[in-house]
């Protein structure tokens, strides 16, 4: 089933009516005093979204998510944002102090055709991830009370059952905004028929957190390489000793049988950057991945990994890469991930970069954006509908075009 478009609402007209466009501003944070945002790559991506609905003379109320914040933490405020958001549009944003209630409304009634408010984070409602259906059905209720029509521009958010993305989509006209048609249309080509030979980097923490993907991704690819963190899993059910690297011991023989099903498409790292530290100024080393001490833990792939995983991309017609493949915040753990994004940036494959912190890590290292096909601004939606799961905020505008 189709969704409705933001090109469709347009063409409806929105003049003079208030839009609530949920956008996932869910920016990182430095800072306590004074707040300050260290990557605005999720306010550019709905830019183009937002500044067609000013120009169509809509007044947008933008609302967004931020954290996980416990009550209303001062620290998790998206006044920020509305700062940022207003730089970036060269034009001023309004910022209501609350989510809904009189406060809201008050700042939402003096908006004027081609005004942006942004509201206070939703999370400091209770109402915006409850457990509770009736709870969330409220609180969408009083959001949806602000404006005429929404619009889901929040593709890093689809994959969650949260009142501003699945409820409120049911309450008022809702269409899909341009990233969010623009992710489902890059990940079908990963999913339905994607080029050959298809090779998949897989990076982050824990092999439990992506094991549903890993086993769906065995029956579309044709290889796996295997990095960051859930690699030291990979290597124990294997035999190796992984010293006091990341482990899931409860994992070991599920990736043992992975492993084995895989069939050689499976593909590990051979050496390993490795430190009895885990900090900025690290001592390091490298080694084999059979000669890991035990009093030592990796944090990194070594530079002869690196080579082979390239060589495995650039010969890649279709590539997707999700999670870092060692610690690149730190300095001496970072060549690792650079070196896998600097290769996916230099070759001729239609390339994704699945959001979250291989994003983030592209523009920290220095790596051209202009390299990839597509960077994702969703990393756990993109990995779930890579898995074919459904996502609720999908679902429900498929709902609203029925």
């Amino acid at each position: 089933m189709s969704i409705p478009t933001l090109d469709q609402l347009l063409k409806e007209g929105v003049e003079g009516r208030r839009v609530l466009l949920r956008a996932d501003l869910n920016v990182p944070l430095a800072g306590d005093a004074i707040a300050t945002i260290t990557d605005d790559g999720r306010i550019r991506a709905v830019l183009p979204t937002l500044s067609a609905l000013r120009e169509a003379g809509a007044a947008v109320i933008v609302c967004s998510a931020l954290g996980r914040p416990q009550g209303a933490e001062a620290k998790f405020s998206l006044a920020p944002v509305a700062v940022r958001l207003g730089e970036l549009l060269d034009a001023p944003v309004k910022f209501a102090t609350d989510t809904v209630g009189p406060a809201a409304a008050a700042t939402v009634g003096a908006t004027q055709p081609g005004g942006v408010v942004l509201l206070e984070n939703l999370r400091f409602n209770s109402g915006e991830t409850s457990k509770d259906t009736a709870q969330r059905e409220a609180f969408a209720a009083e959001l949806a009370a602000l404006a005429d029509v929404y619009v889901d521009d929040a593709f890093g958010s689809v994959h969650r059952k949260h009142a501003s993305i699945y409820e409120l989509a049911g309450l008022l006209p809702a269409y899909a905004g341009y990233l969010v048609t623009a992710e489902l249309s890059v990940l079908a080509q990963l999913t339905d028929f994607p080029k050959r030979p298809y090779v998949v980097v897989l990076g982050g923490s824990k092999v439990s957190d992506k094991l549903g993907v890993i086993e769906s991704l065995l029956t579309q690819t044709d290889t796996l390489l295997i990095g960051g963190g859930m690699c030291y899993t990979f290597l124990a059910a294997l035999g190796y000793e992984v010293g006091g690297s990341l482990l899931e011991p409860d994992m070991i023989d599920t990736c043992r049988e992975l492993y084995k099903r895989a069939d050689g498409r499976i593909v590990l790292p051979t050496d390993i950057v490795i430190s009895r530290t885990f900090a900025a100024d690290a001592v390091t080393s490298v080694v084999p991945v059979s000669q890991i001490p035990a009093d030592q833990q990796g944090l990194d792939i070594g530079p002869e990994t690196v080579r082979r995983f390239s060589e495995h991309i650039a010969g890649a017609a279709t590539v997707f890469w999700n999670g870092p493949v060692g610690v690149f915040e730190l300095p001496p753990f970072a060549e690792g991930t650079r070196g896998i994004a600097k290769a996916i940036a230099a070759c001729s494959a239609f390339s994704v970069v699945g959001g979250g912190d291989s994003a983030a890590a592209v523009r920290q290292l220095g790596v051209a954006e202009t390299g990839f096909s597509h960077i994702s601004t969703g990393g756990g939606a993109s990995l779930e509908f890579i898995e074919g799961k459904t996502l609720p905020g999908i679902e429900a505008l498929e709902a609203a075009a029925a």
